[in-house]
């Protein structure tokens, strides 16, 4: 089956590429990694993400978009890659917002090995720059071909409805789990409206909801996000261990994993939502775009649903990351997030 981001087509589940260069320890084999994104379009995914910064905090930036335009380079038409903008004030001042959107649009494509990208997103909203003169841009770069749509992260509902009433958005990529549900009360409802997708990053907890992480996991000391989701500390973990537990009931009585439940249950509750969850392995990645054949009837995902909201979720971290001089900052948290 298919998804529409607007009027993007993409299948039901699709890929985060962001871990073959960053977040979730070692890195794998340049040769195995291509391998495993050709293994994910052959099982039949047509929607790729990644971001013109994944992979500076080890290697350098644009690897991993490098990385992502070699391996579907094959089969580029058949496909919908997403990529990630940020833009600096001191970029703005230069040379304007679209002259700095086109200078990273074409870097991108370039490392993509296309001539145009499916959906450009800006990775951050940045309060230092007008988000109408960046909705703006993005109208243009959609009116020449240069990119079909655009799309917004980790906003609120009054920042997406700014830049929607500039240019149509396509689709918002805002954390959404079964432990960050903040999405169904705001921005939600929004998007189902206006025919907005929905793409969770972090569809599985980073990690969490495949129900092998506990208090005693250890995480690397460089470059590991993990580190700084506030559901994985070492005492919330412990204390998140009953989500886990309903997960593996309703698994084992459906014959799935908890981490193909978890993205069945968001994909049954939604018809725009479209999650990306993100692994190396190739085995993982296969199980994940396998969730999609997952079928939750009615009544299941009723006494799914009850079931998650008589439990408490211990830390947050919330939806809403937006930037300022302070670049890279969540100005509620403080808190430094890459993703």
């Amino acid at each position: 089956m298919m998804r529409y981001l607007r009027k993007i087509t993409v299948s039901d589940v699709g890929m985060g590429c962001m871990g073959f260069f960053h977040g979730y320890r070692t890195v794998p084999d340049h040769d195995e990694a291509v391998d495993s994104i050709r293994a994910a379009y052959q099982a039949g995914c047509t929607f790729f993400d990644t971001a013109e910064g994944y992979g500076k905090e080890r290697f350098f930036p644009d690897q991993n978009e490098q990385l992502v335009g070699e391996a579907v380079h094959p089969f580029r038409d058949q496909v919908v890659l997403a990529t990630k903008v940020r833009i600096e004030p001191e970029e703005v001042a230069e040379y304007g917002v679209e002259g700095a959107l086109r200078h990273h649009l074409a870097l991108s494509m370039e490392n993509l090995q296309t001539n145009y990208v499916d959906l450009y997103y800006l990775h951050r909203v940045n309060e230092d720059v007008a988000l109408s003169d960046v909705a703006l841009a993005m109208g243009k770069l959609i009116d020449q071909g240069l990119i079909r749509g655009w799309g917004l992260s980790q906003v609120s509902l009054d920042l997406l409805k700014e830049a929607d009433q500039v240019t149509p958005v396509s689709a918002v990529q805002n954390l959404y789990n079964m432990l960050e549900r903040d999405c169904e009360q705001t921005i939600q409802p929004y998007c189902l409206e206006n025919g907005i997708g929905l793409v969770p990053f972090s569809p599985i907890a980073s990690g969490f909801l495949f129900g092998k992480l506990n208090s005693t996991s250890q995480f690397e000391k460089v470059d590991d996000v993990r580190k700084r989701v506030p559901q994985l500390s070492q005492e919330n973990m412990d204390k998140n261990q009953p989500v886990i537990h309903l997960l593996n009931q309703f698994a084992e009585a459906k014959g799935v994993t908890t981490a193909q439940l978890s993205l069945a249950w968001m994909l049954a509750k939604y018809p725009n939502v479209v999650p990306i969850p993100g692994s190396k392995n190739r085995a993982r990645i296969l199980e994940n775009l396998a969730a999609a054949q997952v079928d939750l009837a009615p009544v299941e995902m009723q006494r799914l649903d009850t079931a998650l909201n008589e439990l408490t979720i211990h830390g947050h971290r919330g939806m809403v990351e937006v930037e300022n001089r302070q670049v890279g900052y969540n100005q509620a948290t403080h808190t430094k997030w890459t993703n």
